[in-house]
């Protein structure tokens, strides 16, 4: 098993003129940590407008920094929206930090999850499917083509080269932003890598791991001539202290980051500086909804997370993403955090990721079957991803 590190830049208020200073400069050296003690993958979102909860809008300029400053962590989209960049550009971009990286980038495509996003780059939300597909067909070949043109519903380019390409070839592993159970089975039918963004407990990810699977192996349709790339990584909170207590103490964050993420789920566009979501995330912590202590991720000593670990391991995740950079959650809790749980918990994981490697191409054979799920009825959008 992998393990990710999961940044969504959640800056809540009060804020001063050094915040969003404090707050980049913070991550990069967590991320500069992390790749010293051997974590796998550092994933950086691509939202917009969204106060408080995400201040991460050029995942580029941020990745590029800590490709810089780093040796072995891959460099993650966790997720480029295609539906509000042009697919050349984005060609381009991901290219060059590919160049720049030495071949560490993971390439995450999605389509953007609210019209608070959407509609200020012209793009409805009923559209969001259709524009995603389109972009994916006009900006994949770009990477290995040395001359491409694209005549589709929602994008038109001439014959160019686009420049420069990659230095993974074709291209960098491809993944894309899942939230249900049909997106799962989305990422399975086009050949993807699954993000699963939906904080999924160790048990819904059997269902998951069935659906993903038997979609990749028996309907398997591209969008184009693109490098397959099957697994599953689902993203969880993460705080590892000596004692259960004194990590539900330093993760406060993490229901800062559910509740602000279902906020921006259901509610359209908020007119800037008229919502103060730490205040509102105050006032939500004295209802009983409020009140429940939500530990179901990976919070706790290294002997609890090892054992909620290895469930997600019984259901063959690729790569567990940790959430540790959540509301107010502190530098200095965040690092030690990280540090403790690559000494006691990742090693046990990490060395079995040949039997993962056995058992996936034994499910990709046909010699593993394994079960499906009904689909679920279609649930609010998701802001996360």
């Amino acid at each position: 098993m992998k393990f990710g590190l999961f940044y969504e830049h959640q800056l809540p208020r009060p804020w001063n003129e050094d915040s969003e200073h404090r707050l980049l400069k913070n991550g990069l050296e967590q991320v500069e940590l992390a790749d010293g003690l051997g974590y796998d993958v550092v994933w950086q979102v691509e939202h917009h407008f969204l106060e408080e909860y995400s201040h991460g809008s050029a995942p580029e300029v941020f990745l590029s920094a800590c490709s810089q400053r780093t040796k072995n962590i891959r460099l993650g989209h966790g997720i480029v929206q295609l539906t509000t960049n042009h697919p050349a550009r984005v060609a381009e971009r991901v290219s060059t930090l590919d160049l720049i990286s030495d071949g560490r980038v993971e390439f995450g495509i999605g389509e953007g999850a609210s019209v608070t996003e959407l509609h200020p780059f012209n793009r409805r939300f009923r559209d969001k499917r259709g524009v995603w597909e389109d972009a994916v067909r006009a900006c994949l070949p770009m990477m290995w083509n040395e001359g491409w043109e694209y005549h589709g519903p929602h994008f038109d380019f001439p014959l160019r080269n686009v420049l420069p390409k990659p230095k993974q070839k074709p291209h960098p592993p491809l993944w894309v932003a899942c939230s249900q159970l049909e997106t799962i089975r989305m990422a399975g039918t086009r050949g993807l890598g699954a993000l699963g963004f939906q904080f999924v407990s160790a048990e819904a990810a059997h269902k998951w791991v069935g659906v993903y699977y038997n979609a990749f192996v028996h309907k398997l349709e591209k969008l184009c001539d693109y490098q397959v790339n099957p697994n599953i990584a689902l993203v969880t909170p993460l705080m590892c202290a000596e004692s259960d207590e004194e990590a539900v103490k330093r993760s406060e964050g993490w229901t800062f980051f559910q509740f602000s993420l279902r906020f921006y789920s259901t509610h359209g566009p908020v007119v800037p500086g008229t919502v103060d979501l730490w205040k509102e995330y105050q006032a939500w912590r004295e209802t009983p909804d409020g009140q429940k202590l939500y530990t179901s991720g990976l919070i706790g000593s290294p002997e609890t997370i090892r054992k909620r670990l290895r469930k997600f391991e019984d259901s063959h995740i690729d790569q567990v993403i940790l959430l540790l950079q959540a509301g107010k959650n502190r530098h200095e809790d965040i690092c030690a955090s990280l540090e403790l749980f690559a000494k006691e918990v990742m090693p046990e994981f990490h060395a079995h990721e040949a039997d993962q490697a056995a058992w996936k191409k034994r499910v990709l054979a046909g010699d593993i079957v394994l079960p499906d799920a009904e689909p679920e009825p279609p649930r609010a959008m998701q802001a996360a991803g």
